[in-house]
């Protein structure tokens, strides 16, 4: 099964016919626009209150939002993303070590999105690693690169205190106490996704990943700086997200849609492919405890204001989104009240 990777072999000079789209949903990348006015929050900045307002306007119409000046160091931002590219060049043979198609596998790496349900397929590979304890799963990562696992492990530990403080500032502008969020997650896992994008012969024709919301609660991407791919729905139209230097994109999740009873959008956005170049990108995910009750915060419901998703467990919603297909209906409507 690992000869289906993207990243063995020669570069494909056509799209195979099982990563071609129907018309209607093909991306359509000549309509897609730029937006000047995507959310930059320097969280350098001394006013707290200019930072809460800023992820407040960023949470509620856009569901994302870009940062500068957090705290991760940016020659660990390099080092993450060339250990990647690394780790993609590596031999078929070392790559087939880590290869598996079920979705329930804590280390793994695999091709498009979930290849046992899909009927079309996303024009990527990727590594899914588990992150936390850092004791447990560490030492069943790849030992290929070498400098592997001491990379990631000190990149994962920087995004998950950099996640932290960034669940406590969401807190404070929804006017929650700012270890609200935290505590209602629980004891969070956090995931990894390395993206490897091929070159892409046609595309127009299909997709890196196609639109989804992430099942999570927080995610922080680290963009390719050189190779542009990120597209959020806004106002329903595709917006490009160009990479900024030393920034990271931070996207709410829909477990904080569900706690912001709907205040905060998880917002829908895609990856999509470049004919020219390969594209490296590394997702973060911070996600609540599988046994953390998820429900609107009391505070922002009553009068008025409803709650409108009923509770629900993250374990619950973690196996009914892998369950379906990413181009389905919003995972959340299936539970709202």
């Amino acid at each position: 099964m690992a000869d289906q990777l993207l990243s063995t072999g020669p570069p494909r000079r056509t799209l195979p016919e099982s990563y071609i789209r129907p018309e209607s949903q093909r991306p359509r990348l000549t309509a897609v626009e730029s937006d000047a006015n995507i959310p930059v929050i320097d969280l350098s900045t001394d006013d707290l209150s200019q930072i809460m307002s800023q992820i407040r306007d960023a949470c509620q119409y856009y569901g994302f939002f870009q940062i500068v000046n957090h705290g991760m160091p940016t020659g660990l931002m390099v080092e993450m993303k060339a250990i990647a590219r690394e780790f993609f060049s590596l031999p078929p043979e070392e790559k087939a070590k880590l290869y598996s198609d079920d979705p329930a596998k804590k280390i793994r790496l695999s091709t498009s999105f979930n290849i046992r349900k899909e009927t079309v397929r996303n024009w990527r590979d990727y590594l899914r690693l588990h992150c936390y304890p850092l004791e447990d799963f560490v030492p069943v990562w790849p030992s290929k690169p070498p400098s592997f696992r001491e990379v990631v492990s000190t990149y994962c530990r920087e995004v998950r205190q950099l996640g932290f403080r960034l669940l406590g500032l969401i807190s404070l502008s929804l006017g929650l106490e700012e270890d609200y969020i935290e505590k209602v997650l629980g004891e969070q896992e956090q995931h990894m996704a390395i993206n490897y994008y091929p070159q892409c012969p046609e595309p127009e024709l299909t997709y890196g990943l196609q639109a989804h919301t992430d099942p999570n609660a927080l995610t922080i991407l680290l963009q390719d700086q050189k190779v542009a791919g990120l597209q959020v729905l806004k106002d329903d139209k595709w917006i490009r997200v160009d990479p900024r230097p030393n920034a990271l994109v931070i996207n709410i999740g829909d477990q904080l849609q569900a706690l912001s009873n709907g205040r905060y959008k998880s917002v829908w956005h895609r990856a999509v492919v470049n004919s020219d170049k390969e594209r490296i990108s590394v997702a973060s995910f911070l996600c609540p405890c599988n046994g953390a009750v998820i429900s609107p915060a009391m505070k922002l419901t009553g009068e008025g204001s409803p709650a409108i998703y009923r509770s629900f467990t993250y374990d619950e919603y973690y196996k009914k989104f892998w369950s379906r297909n990413l181009d389905q209906e919003h995972c959340l409507e299936l539970f709202k009240r």
